[in-house]
């Protein structure tokens, strides 16, 4: 295998290579996960020059003459008791470059993304400067190359973010954005939003929504109700995402646009999402491993690690997005990764910023409290994590096909394994020191194995 940079990249008995076409794999015995077809079958997987050639049983025989006649090497995993599905995608994750580079960069991030099984990421464009610029979309695709996983970006809506006027979206669709949000910043003007869906309609493209109308908002990070009146705050009233997401619907309604929810929260807005839906709406919604797990009380137990916006709500919220999950209302699994550094999240509760890591949590978190409660299948999972994500962002990824592109996440749903140590720059996760179960063990990328732990 070629080198990460300069010199291999091994963080403790983890490997991270280039994409570099030098062996034909096979994954032997390994239970197929694709949510396209709705293929679970055991299964082997034969790739070849960074797509799946071959899938069947019995391969062997046949992948060693297709090695000898290609002249390549074959190399043979062997993943009996093992689970294989698209490679995760994730459409919301901060990268903090350019401008945060000490919270995070690309080349991080995206170390991060193969440990937990992602193939491709889509950085949000709250940097500093905002990605709002052809330049500055080449500049995020040309440091995304250098990884190896598949780095892809969203443009601003609003130049600057400054929700004063709509960015060029053609020209930026155009220089690579596959959508457009100005995530971390609700889009209060209704006029501006009614205008940008309107574009983003004609030329085909998907607007993500931040929603919370700072108008409800005193203290933002945390839900206002039991929790904030212990820590003597008002906190983040849920109207704030409800009516937003209220008035994005309608919009969506009146434009014919494509829109998603990030992060929904409230209990409210997952059932406008599900009315939206009804009606024909191309209305989708994404929600966070942090808020179908924990609830406004864990803030009382993790402090400034279980502050985000939108904040951890209460239970019935926590219910309502499972419910939203299991029935389609939710299409997506995101996790808004969001690192800071140790010292900004040392702060005071109402000074610390907002946010946590969540890449290399996501699947357990999902399996643990999706799968094992019965909640989710297993395939409805993966459809979550990687073939939804992926069509909503009209990406060929997110299926396990021959013919198609070799992004895989091979995985062990049974094996447990310690969050010790981030492969972020940043640490901000209230999991770190905690056992978890399901644990990726490959992470293919192109055809190529970017990440493997087989301890």
């Amino acid at each position: 295998y070629g080198l990460v940079g300069s010199e291999m990249c091994i963080r403790d008995r983890y490997k991270y290579f280039r994409k570099e076409y030098i062996y034909m794999i096979m994954l032997k015995n390994v239970r197929l996960l694709d949510p396209c077809t709705r293929t679970d079958d055991i299964r082997d997987i034969l790739i070849s020059e960074g797509r799946i050639t071959k899938i069947d049983k019995d391969l062997y025989l046949d992948a060693t003459l297709m090695a000898r006649a290609n002249g390549e090497r074959l190399k043979v995993y062997d993943c009996t008791g093992l689970c294989a599905a698209p490679g995760f995608v994730d459409v919301h994750v901060h990268l903090r470059e350019p401008g945060f580079e000490y919270k995070e960069d690309i080349a991080s991030g995206a170390r991060a993304a193969a440990k937990g099984g992602f193939t491709t990421i889509v950085a949000m464009a709250n940097t500093k400067p905002p990605i709002d610029s052809p330049e500055l979309i080449f500049e995020v695709l040309k440091k995304g190359r250098n990884t190896p996983i598949n780095v892809k970006t969203c443009a601003c809506i609003t130049k600057g973010m400054k929700s004063e006027e709509l960015a060029d979206l053609k020209e930026l669709r155009e220089a690579g954005a596959v959508g457009f949000t100005d995530d971390g910043r609700p889009l209060l003007d209704e006029n501006l939003a009614r205008e940008a869906m309107k574009v983003a309609r004609n030329i085909k493209m998907p607007l993500s929504f931040h929603e919370e109308d700072p108008k409800f908002i005193k203290e933002n990070g945390i839900n206002h109700g039991p929790a904030s009146d212990k820590l003597h705050i008002f906190g983040s009233d849920r109207k704030a995402e409800i009516s937003m997401v209220e008035r994005d619907c309608r919009l969506a309604r009146e434009t014919g646009a494509t829109i998603s929810i990030q992060h929904i929260s409230a209990k409210e807005s997952v059932e406008l999402v599900r009315k939206a839906k009804k009606a024909g709406l191309r209305v989708f919604a994404e929600a966070t491993p942090h808020h179908f797990t924990l609830t406004d009380k864990d803030v009382i137990k993790y402090g400034t690690l279980a502050k985000m916006n939108p904040p951890l709500r209460e239970e019935e919220d926590r219910l309502a997005i499972i419910a939203g999950l299991k029935d389609g209302t939710i299409d997506i699994i995101a996790t808004d990764h969001a690192p800071h550094s140790v010292e900004e999240k040392n702060k005071d509760f109402v000074d610390a910023p907002s946010g946590i890591i969540g890449l290399e949590t996501s699947f357990s978190l999902g399996y643990m409290h999706l799968v094992k409660p019965g909640h989710l299948t297993l395939m409805e999972l993966m459809n979550k994590m990687s073939y939804q994500p992926a069509r909503l962002y009209n990406m060929d990824r997110g299926v396990l096909r021959e013919d198609e592109i070799a992004d895989i996440v091979v995985f062990d749903v049974n094996k447990e394994w310690k969050y010790d140590k981030s492969e972020s720059k940043s640490s901000n996760s209230p999991w770190i020191g905690d056992t978890l179960q399901g644990k990726i063990v490959y992470t293919i990328c192109e055809g190529n194995v970017v990440y493997e732990n087989i301890d």
